[in-house]
């Protein structure tokens, strides 16, 4: 009867990881993977431990730049060591014995040493079995970064353009300003809107499929995916509610397809969120702080609508899509200091919750790796 069991045991964890290695690679869509998202809680906790004593921004994300790239080098090692374990299951339920020599022979099988080997026409068969799947799984990873690093290209050729236009710390009322002072305030509805309308569309994608890509972190430390999409969602607010200009629906568009993008983005790592929200509910950014930059949109010629109270009310109107998303986000990657973004986010995760880590904010809680 124990043969049996362990044979059943083996088998089903073997099988079990499988699945997981074969979700979080090939299934083109966000499903979440128990194991590979405890992978990422593991490495949080040790990467955020180490980095709750840096002071300096800088030096922490030196720190945090290593944490995605170690995650996914772990993966496969996690996958082939619970692999291991579970085909020395197998091996003894099939008389293999004692258990080291059970663990020996599917140790010289997974990695395809040759070392050890055992009797039998099943014994053997299950030897070629091992040997296989672990190729199959280092196979797996291998193809997977390459996408992993086409997909990172992609988005941060848009986040060095916002880095150009909105400068650093990037900000909305900057990015307008510039265009306007440089006569070409047309171009953000000719052009940038667009442009960000099909960057908001992929990161929907490849940032639930490909699980690990939120955590890469730019190249430049004072650079982040989630900051340039704040900035530009925060613009594209500012455009269709504040500026005295004719009506964009490319603004519009791509406020919807941004706060879409990041609400889709933040279901897969299970951060609560209103799906529905009224414009009414309060948001993170201040009335003192929308005033002060109207104001200084107004210094440098911008035009501005003669309401002001009702302009503030529709752009509270705007933001309410995105507010809580964009800042949780923000403390999820540990986004370097953006105005009305992740200067108001906590900067570390607090406590685990549901298999995940709750992040200190009022409520939402995300869960690590897909």
């Amino acid at each position: 009867m124990g043969d049996v069991v362990a044979v059943g045991v083996g088998a089903t964890v073997v099988g079990a990881t499988l699945l997981s290695a074969v979700m979080t690679v090939v299934v083109p869509r966000g499903v979440p993977v128990r194991l590979t998202r405890w992978v990422f809680a593991f490495f949080r906790r040790v990467f955020g431990l180490r980095a709750r004593f840096i002071d300096s921004y800088e030096e922490r994300d030196r720190v945090m730049a290593l944490y995605a790239p170690v995650c996914l080098i772990s993966l496969p090692i996690v996958w082939l060591a619970i692999t291991l374990v579970g085909y020395s299951g197998v091996f003894w339920g099939l008389e293999v014995r004692p258990w080291r020599a059970a663990y020996s022979v599917s140790g010289s099988s997974l990695l395809t040493l040759g070392f050890a080997e055992s009797a039998g026409v099943a014994r053997i068969a299950l030897e070629f079995s091992e040997a296989t799947l672990g190729l199959i799984l280092l196979a797996l990873l291998i193809t997977y970064l390459p996408s992993m690093y086409a997909a990172f290209s992609r988005r941060e050729a848009q986040v060095a353009m916002v880095a150009n236009f909105a400068g650093q710390p990037p900000s909305a009322g900057e990015l307008i300003e510039r265009f306007w002072v440089l006569e070409d305030i047309d171009r953000l509805d000719a052009d940038l809107w667009a442009t960000w309308t099909s960057w908001f569309v992929e990161i929907d994608e490849t940032h639930t499929s490909l699980s690990a890509l939120p955590f890469f972190r730019s190249p430049q430390a004072d650079r982040s995916w989630i900051t340039a999409a704040g900035v530009v969602l925060d613009s594209g607010a500012l455009r269709a509610s504040t500026l005295d200009l004719p009506r964009s629906p490319a603004t519009e568009l791509c406020i919807r397809s941004g706060y879409l993008a990041l609400r889709n983005i933040a279901t897969f790592f299970g951060i609560e969120h209103d799906p529905d929200p009224c414009a009414e509910d309060p948001i993170s950014v201040t009335r003192a702080e929308y005033d002060a930059t109207c104001d200084r949109l107004a210094e440098s010629g911008v035009p501005l609508k003669p309401d002001r109270d009702q302009a503030w009310r529709d752009f509270v109107g705007w933001r309410v899509n995105y507010d809580t998303v964009l800042i949780t986000l923000a403390t999820l990657v540990m986004a370097p200091y953006a105005p009305w973004i992740s200067d108001r986010s906590p900067r570390f995760p607090a406590r685990r919750a549901n298999g995940g880590v709750r992040v200190r904010t009022d409520g939402p809680s995300a869960r690590w790796g897909k």
